[in-house]
């Protein structure tokens, strides 16, 4: 984390197992709900001031007219059929949960192709439908995104917008009837059962017991699936009943946490001591629950503090029957407050006491009598917990600093070889960061095995991150898997603008990089372009691509292997549609000269579940391919000159197009 920016998309070590796949459900869950929070708050606010007992009538008896106009917003007394609160989450909340699914997948279309599915579950069941909108929103924009797919491309120009809006229409109407008839009456019964469980627990006070999941998964960051999945879905449709759920505080109580920190500021020692307030202050108040993570990742056992805390809040907030209108988020005890329901405030205000109380005790009393002379290294236990995160944490920086705190002043594209996606990478990114204002930010490519400790800023394929970090370890990394248009080159950009100020005048001035240069003749040959390829398969095409590089006496047989190899650690895949097969780094002798084949697909190619209809076989002897490598990264960045490629009806249009003329 630096400046404040927290960098979503950087990976750390690679995860594997159980746990990667439900923390990677939990996300999924948690980017269609936390987006759309403010709509929560908003429609828990309605609810506490305008229902029966709400805070207007409690404060002002006057207003508990049947017929007055807070009967009629809140929906009760005459109004009972209507009002806000009802028709919120029924339609509301759900409709932006699928909505947002959706735009996860496809962008705004599959938005919209994911909230006409959602309506469907909605309409089919009695319930607020959050589990079916989170599941027919993403559904919804992965079949829209399918079906745009089959004619990409076909449609005759003028027909586009027709194509688009029907598609759409009749795929939302086959969706919505699926969802009515199908999935709706499914979710209706998890949801009825998984009710029953919960009435079941707290019936025969089980329902404390709870925490000695949920504490764990939080610390292992798997409490997104669990919140948003099921405690969510279920609070809601609780507290629409009762009007309040103590589901809400299950998770999202600040006690436990407060309790070991509090315990580190009291016990603690080193840089856990010193940083401990200031966690504290950030998650009591701000609700960033994280930041205590590394502390119990730094001593195991104090989960132990964390679960007796959450219980002993649950207990409470059992024993008092008190709850909470709608979510708190974040887990801030000003979000809590902001949505206890009335009556509740006594049993919320000692549940976190309490629960910080008891997490505290038990902590000092593992911290007093832990025999090891200091409290270990926090900076591994930050590192460890954005290893289960798997990503940047935005707290981190609170706790440990950030290794490079400074003006960003370069930036390296790195891959395997160095030659062809790294460089196509740092083409596109050079164009976004220069065209934000950042001229003395350099951008560079290398491949990793040359990498060295003195940039400030590392991109690299999410497949060879962890690689990148161990030649690097001081920068900040971010990773990406669609070289071409990928979303964190904008989070770069934003970055630079958080830690250089303003239009980069802060940066260190660099070398300009040299302006795009009329390509060398013989680097894309004509007879090196094939306008009709005949491969089937991805590795046919890497095949076919190298065959006209060995063929232009570019390299010899010995790389189309190389070729192979490289493809089948990382990807080649640029977006787009465009596929750039290389060779690896240790190929690099197999080269004789620069060379650079094309070929063009009709029947796009299936590279690693994306469509290629364009592969370039590159194979780089030095830096003489890198001008025809910035002009292939613009002209793929340009639908206008793609639609040319496709069109074109001669090799030599094809190099015109790419600039391999200088004509």
């Amino acid at each position: 984390m630096i400046g404040g920016l927290e960098l979503s998309t950087t990976e750390t070590t690679p995860r594997s197992g159980a746990r990667v796949h439900v923390q990677k459900l939990g996300t999924s869950l948690s980017n269609m709900v936390m987006p759309n929070i403010g709509a929560f708050i908003a429609w828990g606010l309605i609810t506490a001031l305008f229902i029966k007992a709400g805070w207007l009538t409690g404060i002002f008896p006057g207003l508990r007219d049947p017929a007055g106009w807070v009967a009629k917003i809140g929906g009760w007394g005459d109004f009972a059929d209507g009002g806000i609160v009802a028709p919120m989450i029924t339609y509301l909340l759900p409709i932006l949960i699928g909505a947002t699914g959706g735009r996860m997948v496809y962008g705004i279309r599959g938005g919209v192709v994911g909230a006409i599915a959602t309506m469907g579950v909605i309409a089919g069941t009695d319930i607020p439908m959050f589990l079916g909108a989170m599941i027919m929103g993403p559904l919804g924009g992965w079949v829209i995104k399918k079906v745009d797919a089959i004619w990409d491309g076909k449609i005759r120009p003028g027909f586009e917008m027709l194509i688009d809006n029907f598609s759409a229409g009749i795929v939302g109407l086959i969706l919505a009837a699926f969802g009515f008839f199908g999935i709706g009456p499914i979710v209706s019964s998890f949801s009825h059962g998984a009710g029953k469980v919960v009435d079941f627990l707290v019936a025969h006070d089980l329902l404390p017991l709870t925490s000695i999941f949920i504490e764990p998964a939080k610390v292992l960051f798997l409490n997104n699936a669990i919140n948003h999945g099921v405690l969510t879905p279920l609070g809601t449709t609780q507290a629409l009943a009762t009007g309040k759920s103590v589901l809400f505080l299950l998770e999202a109580n600040p006690g436990p946490g407060l309790g070991i920190l509090l315990a580190f500021m009291a016990f603690g020692r080193g840089a856990a001591k010193a940083s401990a307030p200031g966690a504290a202050i950030i998650q009591f108040f701000g609700g960033i629950h994280e930041i205590y993570f590394p502390y119990v990742l730094m001593k195991p056992k104090l989960i132990l503090a964390t679960i007796l805390g959450g219980m002993t809040g649950v207990f409470i907030n059992v024993l008092f029957g008190s709850g909470l209108r709608a979510p708190a988020a974040p887990g801030s005890i000003i979000a809590v407050y902001a949505q206890t329901a009335t009556g509740s405030y006594l049993g919320v205000t000692l549940s976190v006491i309490g629960a910080a109380a008891v997490s505290f005790v038990v902590a000092a009393l593992l911290l007093k009598t832990d025999k090891s002379e200091d409290d270990g290294d926090l900076a591994a236990a930050t590192a460890g917990m954005e290893a289960l995160k798997g990503k940047k944490s935005s707290v981190s920086a609170a706790l440990v600093g950030s290794a490079n705190s400074g003006p960003i002043s370069n930036i390296v594209f790195a891959c395997d070889a160095g030659m062809g996606s790294s460089a196509m990478g740092a083409s596109v990114l050079r164009k976004k960061v220069q065209g934000a204002g950042f001229a003395n930010v350099k951008v560079t490519n290398q491949s990793i095995a040359n990498l060295t400790d003195t940039y400030g800023l590392v991109v690299t394929h999410q497949d060879l991150t962890a690689r990148a970090k161990q030649r690097t370890p001081s920068a900040v990394h971010i990773s990406v898997e669609n070289f071409m248009n990928a979303p964190q080159y904008d989070e770069i950009v934003e970055l630079l603008g958080e830690v250089n100020g303003g239009n980069g005048a802060a940066a260190t001035p660099s070398v300009e990089e040299p302006a795009d240069e009329a390509p060398p003749q013989d680097v894309l040959a004509v007879e090196s372009i094939v306008l009709a390829g005949t491969a089937t398969t991805r590795d046919g095409a890497i095949s076919e691509a190298g065959r006209l590089l060995v063929a232009c006496g570019a390299v010899e047989p010995s790389y189309v292997h190389a070729m192979h190899e490289r493809e089948g650690s990382v990807s080649t895949y640029m977006g787009n549609g465009l596929a750039i097969p290389h060779g690896t780094n240790e190929a690099k002798d197999s080269i004789r000269r620069t060379g650079i084949s094309f070929v063009r697909y009709a029947e796009p190619i299936d590279w690693n579940g994306k469509p290629a209809e364009f592969v370039v076989g590159i194979a780089g002897a030095g830096k003489d391919h890198m001008a025809l490598l910035t002009k292939i990264a613009g002209v793929f960045l340009n639908k206008d000159e793609v639609a040319r490629l496709r069109d074109a009806t001669s090799a030599e249009q094809i190099r015109s197009v790419l600039g391999g003329s200088n004509a």
